[in-house]
C-alpha cells in the first residue's frame, strides 16, 4: 500500500503544481539559471564586438582612405612639406591610439567574458550542491532506516524535512515502521498467550495453519505438581494464584530451553510436546528427556522459593512434580473451530504420556517415560525399567521407565539401586518370590524408601498369598487416570 501510495501523482491544480516543490523543479531551475547566465554573457559580448567594430569602421572609412588620397598629392609636397608631416603623424597617432583603444576594450570584454562565466559557474555549482544535498541527506537516512529495519530494529523513524517525492517516500517509510512495530506488538503479545515459535511458524508459514492434520513422529510431555489439591485448601486465591504462576515459571524454562513447544497449561498441569518442524526427528525425545532432567533438578529450588512468595515460614504441603513421557506418532494440526484455532497434538502417545504422569502415584516415582523414549535417546540419560504397564483405555503393555540422571552422572548409590531393582524385576516376571524379595531389601539397602521397590514388596507379598494367573506375562494393569 505504501508503494502504491507513492506512485499516485496526486490530482491538484495546474497553478498550484507549478508552485509544488519537487526534485524536478529544482533541476529545471539549476538549467533556467544558467541559461539566463549564458545569454547575458552573450549579450555583453556582442556589445563589446560592436564597439571594436564602429572603432575598426572609422580607421577604415577615414584615416586609411585620406591616407592613400595625400598620398597622391605628392606634387604638392614641396609646397605643403611641413603641413603633410604634421597631418601624418597625427594620423599615425590616431590609428596607433584606436589600435590601442581597440585592443584594451576587446581584452576588457574576454575579461569580462570569463569572469561572468566563471561567477555563473560558481553560482551554479553552488545551487546544484545545496540541491543535490537536500536529496541525498533524506535518500541517506531512508538507506539508514532500511538497515536497522532489516537487522530488527524498529525504534527509529525518519525526520521529513521536504514536501517533495522524497519527503512523501519517507513518510510513507514511516508509516511502514509504525505497522511494523504494530504488528510485532501483536506478535509479542500473542507470545504471552501461545507459544512463540508456534506463533512465528503460524505468521511466516501460513501452510502450518492449515486445518489438514499431518501423522508426525513426536515425543509428549506432560508436568503435574504433586500434593496441589492439599495445598491450595490451606492457602488464599491470591496465594495459589502466586503459587502457581511461579511454579509454571520454574518448570517451562528448561522445556523452553530445550526447544520444547508448551502447548497449554491445565490448571497447575503443563502439556509440551518436541518434534517436526520445531525439532529435529533424531533429537526429539533426548530434548525432552534433559528437560525432564531440569525440571526434577529444579525442585529443591522451588520448595524453598515458595514460602518467600507467600511471605511464609511454610507451605500446608511440600511441593513436588510428576511427570510422564512418551515418543510415538501423533496427529498434528491445526485443531478448533471456525471461531478459534490451536496447533496441537492428539493420539495414544499423548494419551500415554498423561497416563504414565498419573501412574507416578502408583511407583512413589517422579518420572515414567515410555520405552520408545528410552530407544530414541539411544544411552544419552541414565534410566532403570520400573515395570511393564497397562494403562487405561489401552490393551498393550508397556515397558515404562524412570529418569535417574544424565549420561554418566549417577553417584555409587544410584547405580546400585538399579542394579539390584533390575535383578528384582527379572526374579518377579519369573516368579521367583523369595529372589525378588531378597533383591528389592538390596535395593532398598542402596537407597532407602525408593518408590519402586516398595511398590514390588507388596505386589511380592500379595502374590505369595494369591499367585497370578498361569498366563501372566509380568504386566501390571492401572485402571484410573
Amino acid at each position: 500500500m505504501a508503494a502504491q501510495s507513492l506512485l499516485q501523482t496526486p490530482s491538484l491544480e495546474p497553478m498550484h503544481w507549478i508552485f509544488r516543490p519537487s526534485i524536478r523543479r529544482k533541476i529545471v531551475g539549476i538549467a533556467v539559471g544558467l541559461i539566463i547566465l549564458m545569454v547575458l554573457t552573450s549579450v555583453l559580448s556582442v556589445v563589446m564586438e560592436s564597439t571594436l567594430g564602429h572603432l575598426l569602421d572609422e580607421l577604415l572609412t577615414k584615416y586609411i582612405p585620406a591616407y592613400g588620397h595625400l598620398a597622391r598629392a605628392d606634387s604638392l609636397r614641396d609646397e605643403f612639406t611641413r603641413q603633410l608631416d604634421e597631418i601624418r603623424n597625427d594620423m599615425l597617432n590616431q590609428v596607433f591610439a584606436s589600435t590601442t583603444t581597440v585592443i584594451r576594450n576587446q581584452r576588457r570584454a574576454m575579461l569580462t567574458s570569463v569572469a561572468v562565466t566563471a561567477l555563473a559557474s560558481l553560482i551554479g555549482l553552488g545551487f546544484a550542491w545545496l540541491v543535490s544535498s537536500g536529496i541525498t541527506r533524506p535518500v541517506r537516512l531512508l538507506l539508514e532506516g532500511a538497515r536497522d529495519v532489516e537487522a530488527g530494529h524498529l525504534d527509529r523513524s525518519i525526520s521529513v524535512s521536504t514536501a517533495d517525492e522524497i519527503g512523501q517516500l519517507s513518510a510513507a517509510f514511516n508509516r511502514m515502521i509504525e505497522r511494523l512495530r504494530r504488528n510485532e506488538r501483536v506478535r509479542e503479545t500473542f507470545g504471552r498467550y501461545f507459544d512463540p515459535k508456534i506463533v512465528e511458524d503460524v505468521i511466516d508459514k501460513p501452510a502450518l495453519a492449515a486445518t489438514e492434520g499431518q501423522r508426525r513422529p513426536m515425543t509428549v510431555m506432560f508436568c503435574d505438581m504433586k500434593g496441589f489439591t492439599a495445598m491450595s485448601e490451606g492457602v488464599t486465591p491470591q496465594g495459589l494464584v502466586k503459587i502457581v504462576n511461579h511454579y509454571l515459571s520454574v518448570m517451562s524454562e528448561p522445556i523452553r530451553s530445550n526447544r520444547g513447544i508448551i502447548d497449554k497449561y491445565i490448571g497447575d498441569a503443563i502439556m509440551a510436546y518436541w518434534g517436526p518442524p520445531f525439532v529435529a526427528e533424531a533429537e526429539h525425545a533426548h530434548l525432552a528427556c534433559l528437560a525432564a532432567v531440569e525440571m526434577i533438578d529444579r525442585v529443591a529450588s522451588l520448595r524453598k522459593e515458595l514460602p518467600e512468595i507467600l511471605e511464609v515460614r511454610s507451605i500446608p504441603m511440600e511441593c513436588d512434580i510428576r511427570l510422564g513421557v512418551a515418543t510415538g506418532d501423533v496427529l498434528a494440526g491445526s485443531i478448533g473451530s471456525h471461531f478459534m484455532m490451536s496447533y496441537t497434538v492428539m493420539g495414544d502417545t499423548v494419551n500415554l504420556a498423561s497416563r504414565l504422569e498419573a501412574a507416578n502415584k502408583e511407583y512413589g516415582t517422579r518420572s515414567l517415560v515410555s520405552e520408545a523414549s528410552i530407544v530414541a535417546v539411544q544411552g544419552l540419560i541414565e534410566a532403570r525399567e520400573i515395570d511393564r504397564l497397562i494403562v487405561l483405555g489401552q490393551t498393550r503393555p508397556h515397558a515404562i521407565f524412570e529418569i535417574m540422571g544424565r549420561k554418566g552422572a549417577l553417584p555409587p548409590t544410584q547405580i546400585a539401586l538399579r542394579d539390584r531393582y533390575s535383578e528384582a524385576l527379572s526374579a518377579y516376571r519369573a516368579q521367583r518370590w523369595e529372589d525378588a524379595r531378597k533383591a528389592l531389601g538390596a535395593a532398598l539397602e542402596a537407597v532407602a524408601g525408593d518408590g519402586p521397590s516398595l511398590t514390588l514388596l507388596k505386589r511380592v507379598d500379595e502374590f505369595q498369598r494369591n499367585p497370578p494367573a498361569a498366563d501372566w506375562d509380568g504386566s501390571w494393569r492401572i485402571d484410573y487416570k
